[in-house]
């Protein structure tokens, strides 16, 4: 019943349900205003991502080192719900899933041969450049952001037995104004940039798989198209959706796993493996030298390079952001019982790792078919230069289909995950959220993806993600502020730096 919901769950679906409806009405005003409103926070609040990101890293860092990261995330000796690698399988599918699949090849190349990090394209400095960058924005920053939100959220709800909600991490700071409205203010703003981040990356998802069909079938690339995408998910995710994060999600992460391995085998094997390697390898040197300098470039004295850092850098830090309630209510979900330190390791290095093998397989592989004259960006729309890769090699076709059902699994494990993510939000962080309510936020993040896309397509997704996710910034600085209160206290009680210290904390091992 309708007197039942939270107020939580409410006022958040009534706001995005007004969203969807003005996206559908009036969808040329609302590109406008999101165009604007997006200009106006890259160009004035540019600095203030790139410093509070790097922040989230250095926090990470410290407890990875500091003797804190001893402290499990549960009560002393509670072993973890999930076996590693499920537990791996399940963050990565949920925090990089379809990104990954979408801009594997087309960000490196675009960075190569349409729009340089350093203004200088086509050349051998621009590969390098490319790559650089591309894993810069898909490393430990990125993870980061999405691990102090987990961090934060496991430590308190499983540690301290607080509620899984973000309102519950500001208990330090704010005291019992986080049990009334003003806590009740905070989870809406949670649960708005989570739906606006995972609609958006489900935007992503619907645009690829029908760039795909488009290159490999010749179908219409279109709204309808997407529409029609857009709705055969929703239908497979709410059945996944029903069976619970026990069986439909840990099935779906493991078969993203095993499907990922299989065409980045496919594509290490007949691509450049050599070349591949190389600039995997250089890669990572210039990355680590220059991570310092590229956590703080913001171009003050240069406007196109301004443009680039904020079509690029700030777009992915907010994007970043806006996913964070999402993925790390999810992660921490999933993580109870893993120690600080082996959390931090796991989520920050593990998965950047990753995904910069993926990228310099498939981004690498692209880069070198344009430099020898293959053209793909050039020729090519952005979501179907995967497409166009794999037309060059044998056994393209097969890749092609792979990478599709890929995006679909991907797609439906997003969607499932914010679903069940989404009714703990707005059922009182209650860990088994009620079906229905799961269900009516399926529909809600489908409708909303539909509308940013019928409003302009992908350049309406990361308007809107960009102006959703400044305020949950702000939260995610508040919540980290919290964290640091609580556990450095904690260690105080436990006695960190006296002989008394480890006999306490080998209670948790």
């Amino acid at each position: 019943m309708l007197s039942k919901l939270t107020p939580v769950f409410k006022i958040s679906a009534g706001i995005m349900l007004i969203l969807v409806i003005v996206g559908m009405i009036w969808p040329d005003w609302l590109e406008q205003l999101t165009t604007d409103v997006q200009a106006f926070i890259a160009d004035t609040f540019g600095w203030y991502y790139l410093i509070v990101v790097t922040f989230f890293v250095i926090v990470c860092l410290v407890f990875l080192v500091t003797p804190l990261g001893k402290i499990r995330l549960g009560k002393p000796g509670e072993k973890p719900e999930f076996k590693r690698p499920t537990w791996i399988a399940m963050l990565f599918s949920a925090g990089m899933g379809i990104g990954l699949v979408f801009w594997g090849a087309a960000e490196p190349i675009s960075h190569y041969a349409v729009s340089s990090p350093t203004l200088e394209t086509g050349t051998e400095q621009a590969i390098k450049d490319a790559m650089r960058f591309t894993f810069f924005h898909w490393g430990i920053h990125a993870w980061a952001i999405y691990g102090i939100v987990a961090l934060v959220l496991a430590y308190f709800n499983f540690r301290h037995d607080k509620k899984g909600l973000i309102s519950a991490t500001l208990h330090p700071i704010f005291g019992k104004s986080m049990d009334g409205n003003f806590g009740r203010l905070i989870d809406v703003l949670a649960v708005i940039a989570t739906v606006i981040g995972v609609a958006t990356t489900l935007g992503f998802g619907a645009v690829q798989i029908n760039g795909g069909l488009s290159f490999l079938f010749d179908m219409p690339t279109n709204f309808w198209m997407q529409l029609i995408i857009i709705g055969i998910v929703t239908v497979l995710f709410m059945i996944s959706a029903w069976t619970g994060l026990g069986k439909g999600i840990r099935i779906l992460s493991n078969t993203n796993m095993i499907l990922a391995v299989l065409l980045f085998g496919l594509m290490f094997i007949v691509g450049p493996t050599l070349f591949i390697l190389n600039i995997f390898t250089n890669s990572i040197g210039t990355y680590v030298q220059n991570l310092p300098a590229m956590s703080f470039r913001i171009a003050p004295l240069d406007e196109e390079l301004r443009e680039w850092i904020n079509g690029w850098t700030v777009f992915y830090w907010a994007w970043w952001i806006a996913w964070s309630p999402f993925v790390g209510i999810f992660i921490a979900r999933v993580s109870k019982g893993r120690t600080i330190r082996e959390f931090v390791l796991t989520v920050l290095i593990l998965p950047s790792i990753i995904g910069f093998l993926w990228f310099s397989t498939f981004g690498g592989t692209a880069i070198s078919l344009e430099h020898n004259g293959v053209d793909i960006i050039s020729e090519l729309a952005t979501e179907e230069a995967l497409f166009g890769v794999f037309s060059n090699f044998p056994l393209g076709m097969v890749a092609s289909i792979v990478a599709m059902i890929l995006i679909g699994t991907f797609f439906i494990t997003s969607a499932d995950s914010g679903t069940f993510v989404l009714g703990m939000m707005t059922t009182g962080g209650s860990h088994q959220p009620g079906q229905r309510i799961k269900l009516v936020w399926g529909a809600l993040l489908s409708a909303t993806a539909l509308a940013l896309l019928y409003t302009g397509g992908l350049q309406a997704l990361e308007n809107t993600m960009i102006v959703a996710a400044l305020p949950f910034s702000i939260i995610m600085l508040l919540m980290t502020i919290s964290f640091i209160k609580a556990i450095f206290q904690e260690g105080k009680e436990l006695g960190i730096g006296e002989i008394e210290t480890n006999k306490k904390l080998k209670k948790d091992d």
